[in-house]
């Protein structure tokens, strides 16, 4: 058993405390602390293991937004205390948990992390323990390396392959038509699959069409085939952006049913990508498409692996502000190698595409002028200007993010997911597992002030490093 204190400091009359380590059938009274009437607390015995907990102050149930909080299966808010061995990650954070030397090669990094109230406090990063992250690996490891690509094809649906030939508005129609945002190519006259085509493509299109014309039209868009289009792209993806592409083209990468979710995962992360077409071939005849593996897709195969293992990997049950991981402003964190970028509804279309493409990210949080989240405009969002040819009779640098959010109806889904910094990383995992999710953004839960976002890419090198 291990002696485990739980601490309200908060103040009210009474204070009790509930919990999963007694069923949440009894309600332990906590005592005022000496000298201080706002704080109650009482330490009781547990044994190891991670529970969820709660406090009834005056009556009603609370939790204590300054320590970690989870969601249950049934909706509900609660706290979390992870008891192991004879030590416990405790829910007094501030007090417990952490310390604030800096001194030697091995203490911990100190981040900038906002309290719930909107004010700043300096707090340490959480000490990861070796044999947590050993262990979590190692259960990840054996999962991907024994579970195969074809797990992830659904047991009804279609696939949707395009010629290289068609021209590129008809290209653009289809994919809206679909909801697709990404689609593989098909070389008739090679037989064999040549590429893949993606929503960044047409943002590209968009901008280099617009880059020579104040608003371009239809023959624009539809007097070029998506053969033409890949070949000017090669040659002069500079000339409309200040990035470049790589000097050689790039194979096309692809998987096999019968191959590792390990092996899927490190292609997409190893080359860039965003997905690869799933095929099958017997004895080198032509290659059938069988599916589109994303990063996603393997996420919520790991998720449902790792559900059943909660109880011991207690590294999933951390909160992710106190993780080295993501993208987060610079009050939070000073050390970041990659700002946090965000946008305005003021700013223009033109701003937002031309950063997607720049940062190479997959979207871009819409702040108001006190840096609160409202939306995002992501890459997949540049379909909607396929409806009623609206491309064609807009000025990219006239069009707010504002206008383009509101024609985006039909091409959003669940776009939007966010959490707080107190949300576990399993949480986290759970999000980024839902179709067309690349990031989730990290918010102060009253105000919505942004405060950071999590890619699916994070989390997977974060797992893996």
């Amino acid at each position: 058993m291990v002696q485990t204190p739980f601490t309200w400091r908060y103040g009210g009359r009474e204070v009790f405390l509930s919990g999963s380590f007694n069923g949440w059938s009894e309600r332990i009274q906590l005592i005022p602390m000496e000298g201080s009437a706002a704080v109650f607390q009482r330490i009781i015995d547990l044994p190891p293991g991670c529970y969820q907990y709660k406090f009834v102050v005056d009556g009603e149930w609370q939790v204590d937004q300054q320590q970690i909080c989870d969601v249950d299966k049934y909706g509900t808010v609660n706290n979390i205390v992870l008891v192991s061995g004879t030590e416990f990650m405790s829910p007094d954070f501030n007090a417990e948990a952490f310390h604030s030397s800096t001194s030697g090669a091995n203490d911990r990094e100190i981040l900038s992390v906002g309290s719930s109230s909107g004010s700043l406090c300096t707090e340490p990063a959480m000490q990861l323990s070796d044999a947590d992250m050993d262990i979590l690996r190692q259960v990840l490891s054996m999962h991907l390396f024994s579970a195969a690509v074809y797990e992830l094809i659904p047991n009804s649906g279609k696939v949707l392959i395009l010629d290289i030939e068609v021209d590129v508005e008809k290209a653009f129609h289809v994919m809206y038509d679909e909801g697709l945002r990404v689609v593989p190519l098909w070389d008739e006259h090679n037989r064999q699959m040549a590429g893949m085509l993606t929503s960044s493509d047409f943002i590209l299109i968009l901008l280099q069409l617009y880059s020579n014309h104040a608003i371009f039209s239809n023959e624009d868009l539809g007097r070029q085939t998506v053969s033409s289009w890949k070949g000017w792209k090669f040659q002069h993806h500079r000339d409309v952006l200040r990035t470049l592409v790589p000097r050689e083209r790039i194979p096309l990468i692809y998987a096999g049913p019968d191959e590792s979710l390990a092996d899927v995962a490190s292609r997409i992360l190893q080359n860039n990508i965003s997905a690869i077409p799933v095929v099958h071939s017997v004895n080198g005849l032509c290659p059938r498409l069988l599916h589109i593996a994303c990063l996603s897709g393997v996420l919520k195969h790991v998720c449902r692996h790792l559900k059943h293992h909660l109880g011991y990997l207690t590294l999933l049950q951390q909160p992710v502000g106190y993780l080295p991981l993501g993208t987060w402003a610079k009050e939070f964190r000073k050390t970041m190698a990659r700002p946090l970028l965000t946008l305005h509804l003021s700013n223009s279309l033109n701003d937002a595409l031309t950063m997607l493409l720049e940062a190479q990210i997959s979207s871009i949080p819409i702040v108001d002028d006190g840096g609160n989240l409202v939306d995002t405009y992501s890459r997949s969002d540049i379909f909607s200007l396929a409806k009623d040819n609206m491309y064609t009779h807009i000025q990219l640098d006239h069009m707010t993010i504002l206008q383009a959010i509101e024609i985006t109806v039909d091409v959003r889904r669940d776009r939007l997911q966010t959490c707080t910094r107190f949300d576990s990383l399993y949480r986290v995992m759970e999000l980024l597992s839902e179709p067309d999710t690349r990031r989730v953004i990290i918010v102060e839960a009253s105000s919505r002030r942004i405060e950071g976002v999590i890619t699916l890419r994070d989390v997977f090198h974060f797992l893996s490093r």
